[in-house]
């Protein structure tokens, strides 16, 4: 991604941005606006820089957060066509967010979906498939829940349509053994979907993130709600619980800007915390006071089967715990290093999703 800067000449930004070689025939105003992708690391220290623009005089927008960066802003097939960005999983813990951060960031989205009243922001385009949304795309980012059987065939449709960039959603855990990797019981390919984006010859991204702050109130929404109490295995196992949306915004930076490419990138929560402090948060957060009672395997698996959950899952998340009983999960500090700010705390998740532990 080139970034435009103070003083770039007009001919530099249609050389290196549009790619055309013979500038003369192609006045900058054809162009309406220009904005640069910000990239916390470069632009920090920096208070302003400037927009190309058919408007007289340069303007000046505010180095600052992600929802600040953005690409090209305006609505022309030409520069449709640069950024277009497909998310597939549009709809999910993940995929919602990624298309609000792509839309505040001035990219065209387009969500798949087979959910016809799906609500998105405005200007969001809509496709059932994945392939009926490759066609003009830049990027994809590939959920290989969402696309289940289509996972391979996505990534070649990719390549053949002209994509440049595939961001993967993979897992911290993707290089374990199958039966340490709990979310695959549940359709999650997070070893085959880094190794499609791989192989693809296609600019890539890998984000390998640990447990999502949202799988707790799925796993333990239910005992909360009716008592003071949550059971599980090993009381005393930690977890360094990310926030889907933390995953959400570092999958933007990688779609909009050329920071993250080539590289696997494995994304957890500030801290790691045992089953007993994460009830424990819960309880501070709901103003109850809730305890963590660690009980056998078997009354786990009971107990996620009730839930819904197959047993294949239970076995696979019980052992996953089980390998930091002894010693804590692992913490990285990616997030911040990308994002320009710390990681979200759990803790702080939990006051903003308070409802999912009250309400049935």
């Amino acid at each position: 991604m080139v970034l435009i800067g103070p003083g770039q000449p007009e001919k530099g930004l249609l050389r290196d941005v549009f790619g055309l070689a013979d500038v003369a025939q192609h006045p900058v105003c054809e162009v309406d606006q220009v904005r640069v992708v910000i990239t916390p690391r470069r632009f920090k220290d920096r208070g302003f820089v400037h927009v190309v623009t058919t408007n007289p005089g340069p303007a000046k927008l505010p180095a600052a957060s992600i929802r600040d960066r953005c690409n090209f802003s305006d609505s022309r097939p030409v520069l449709d066509r640069m950024n277009t960005i497909l998310v597939t999983g549009a709809t999910g813990n993940v995929g919602r967010p990624l298309v609000t951060e792509l839309v505040r960031a001035g990219a065209r989205v387009r969500a798949v979906t087979r959910n016809p009243d799906a609500v998105f922001p405005s200007g969001v385009e809509t496709v059932r498939s994945a392939a009926d949304g490759m066609a003009g795309a830049s990027a994809v980012f590939l959920n290989s829940r969402a696309l289940g059987p289509e996972l391979a065939a996505t990534v070649d449709l990719a390549r053949a349509a002209g994509v440049r960039r595939l961001v993967a959603l993979s897992a911290i855990n993707a290089d374990d053994d199958h039966s340490r990797q709990p979310s695959r019981v549940r359709g999650d390919r997070n070893r085959e979907v880094e190794q499609f984006a791989v192989a693809s010859g296609l600019e890539w991204v890998s984000l390998r993130p640990t447990v999502f702050a949202s799988n707790f109130a799925g796993m333990w929404s239910a005992q909360i709600r009716t008592s003071d109490e949550v059971s599980g295995p090993y009381a005393h196992a930690s977890t360094a619980v990310i926030v889907d949306s933390d995953i959400s915004a570092v999958a933007a930076v990688a779609l909009l800007t050329d920071d993250l490419v080539g590289q696997r990138i494995p994304l957890t929560g500030p801290q790691a915390l045992t089953n007993t402090q994460l009830v424990d948060t819960i309880g501070q957060a709901l103003r109850r006071p809730l305890h963590y009672r660690e009980v056998p395997s078997d009354v786990v698996r009971q107990r996620f089967v009730g839930l819904g959950f197959p047993a294949e899952f239970a076995d696979a998340y019980m052992g996953l715990l089980a390998d930091t009983v002894d010693r804590p999960a692992l913490v990285t500090h990616d997030v911040a290093k990308i994002l320009g700010r710390p990681a979200t705390p759990f803790a702080d998740w939990v006051a903003h999703h308070r409802e999912l532990f009250t309400k049935s």
